[in-house]
């Protein structure tokens, strides 16, 4: 199946470039730019919201899922983009947003029209607590009550976003065969699938019971931390309505053309894995991003891998990702000479890896003053630190993607809706494809490693966790071994090989029964 075999590559589309001079990308400018992607050895893209919204949450609040916001282009524009993507046997995965709508969709319109609305059980609605305030204690990912009273119809609607993002009630069997029309709309256009948007927050508790507190929450903290989620998270409804739409996209599926579902679930991996079950091909395993960038040592990082690899069946296949829009920059996090160690794990794990667009150039995190901040996150909880004490809203990491040293760094003849990363002049695409040992050309080099079937298919061992150094087996024939330290590192291996690839990009050499590891290498070797 061709997604086992593929590197997934996020774009944001406000970010990657902008066609029509206004600062904004948009579905064009991602079409000029498919060549690029070609370059990179990448096989499949995915499209954040492009989606016709109000822009609450820049296209996570959909007025309309069959149609393009004017800001993207139009439904030509994507078509072309489609069409000109496949020519170059490129996949298209688009985001899908079926937890909830824009206040202003129709759907919504009508629903709090009157308690009467054919519509009213589309979203959901509860009477207040007896005291008038919201029904419950649930909160919203957004900061506050995830309730809002609407006083012409004496009810509260639940939103787990923003007060414009109301849920949808996915108990309502009217509502999930809209929302499988929707998808039935872009598969007869020809997408390859969708990753969907919150797919564990589908379904909610029944009986609105409050959330019990979390022990381990202290003030300062998220506040939708100081509950532990037993009633808004991974309801046991939420496995048949994947298995719907599952069946939905196995009705476009053919040898060779298979449509596939890539979930967003924020889980521990005994929940997670059960989605596969449910039907979602590649349910997203965040854990390097929490559990490992977090706690950059290679035993934690080798708990994390086996753990995950011990609970997968002989019928799931594994997923790893690094970064994306949600999250701070993996550069960042890291710093560009871990970076790299940290894309060679990514693209040598068994399993299918999503890469976040600019994460190739290593960017860091933007730069983002208090006047040019655009993320709804961020201005609702702009006194709160978040982790690493980094701000908690998501503008940094979703900069412009920057070209060249051209001015706006030829992502646009305007200023950019973000303000570009500040090494833009000399961290841009056309400075690291004259520098052959940019991190550019090492993530080309990963990914066209990758395509080797040893690779791609050998079972994964783990070899040394310890002492800074981290290294497994891929089937019989790879080693891949791991310096996260600035100290130069010495490794037994199991027989002599030839030294495949090296983050440093500067050696390919025989090696004995000792692989000498300088500070902040990744290296991968093929064994004799």
């Amino acid at each position: 199946m061709w997604w086992k075999e593929a590197v997934i590559y996020q774009i944001y589309p406000r970010s990657f470039q902008d066609s029509n001079g206004d600062g904004i990308g948009d579905l064009e400018g991602i079409r000029r730019r498919l060549p690029y992607l070609k370059s990179l050895g990448v096989d499949a893209l995915w499209l954040s919201p492009f989606y016709k919204s109000p822009m609450k949450d820049f296209g996570y609040d959909v007025a309309d899922y069959c149609d393009v916001d004017p800001i993207f282009g139009t439904l030509e524009d994507f078509d072309r983009l489609l069409q000109e993507a496949h020519a170059l046997g490129l996949r298209v995965l688009i985001d899908l947003v079926p937890n909830h709508t824009s206040s202003e969709h129709p759907w919504f319109l009508e629903s709090r029209a009157s308690r009467e609305s054919p519509k009213r059980d589309w979203y959901v609605w509860a009477d207040p607590a007896p005291d008038g305030g919201p029904p419950n204690n649930w909160q919203s990912f957004f900061g506050g009550p995830a309730w809002t009273l609407d006083e012409r119809t004496g009810q509260y609607y639940l939103h787990q976003f923003l007060p414009e993002q109301p849920d949808l009630n996915w108990r309502n069997p009217e509502v999930r065969e809209a929302i499988y029309e929707v998808m039935r709309f872009w598969l007869r256009r020809g997408v390859d699938g969708f990753r969907v948007d919150v797919l564990w927050l589908l379904a909610e508790d029944l009986l609105l019971r409050d959330e019990p507190g979390n022990p381990d929450w202290r003030p300062g903290m998220w506040d939708r931390g100081r509950h532990l989620h037993l009633f808004t998270e991974d309801q046991p409804e939420t496995y048949a309505y994947v298995r719907e739409m599952r069946f939905v996209l196995d009705e476009f599926s053919a040898p060779g053309r298979e449509r596939v579902m890539v979930g967003e679930i924020y889980l521990p991996y005994p929940q997670l894995v059960r989605y596969y079950q449910a039907g979602c091909h590649l349910p997203f395993n965040f854990h390097l991003i929490f559990r490992g960038l977090t706690d950059w040592r290679p035993e934690n990082i080798a708990r994390i891998v086996e753990e995950y690899e011990r609970l997968l069946t002989r019928l799931d296949w594994p997923n790893w990702v690094l970064g994306n829009h949600d999250q701070p920059r993996l550069a960042s996090r890291l710093g560009e000479a871990q970076a790299r160690v940290a894309a060679t794990l990514l693209f040598t794990l068994r399993g299918t890896p999503t890469w976040y667009y600019g994460d190739e150039l290593a960017l860091p995190n933007g730069e983002i003053p208090p006047e040019k901040v655009q993320d709804p996150a961020a201005l609702r909880q702009k006194d709160r630190k978040g982790e690493h004490g980094l701000p908690p809203g998501r503008d940094p990491e979703r900069t412009p993607m920057p070209w060249d040293d051209s001015p706006h760094a030829g992502f646009s003849t305007a200023e950019p809706w973000l303000p570009l990363n500040p090494d833009w002049p000399r961290r841009n695409v056309a400075a690291m494809e004259r520098d052959p040992r940019s991190m550019l050309h090492l993530v080309r080099r990963l990914i066209a490693l990758r395509k080797d079937p040893g690779l791609l298919y050998g079972a994964y061992r783990t070899y040394w966790a310890q002492e800074g150094v981290y290294a497994y087996l891929r089937g019989e024939g790879w080693l891949v071994a791991l310096n996260f330290t600035d100290k130069e590192k010495a490794l037994p291996l199991p027989r002599g090989g030839q030294v495949a690839l090296s983050t440093h990009l500067d050696r390919e050499e025989r090696v004995g029964d000792l692989l000498r590891l300088r500070p902040d290498e990744g290296v991968v070797v093929r064994l004799d």
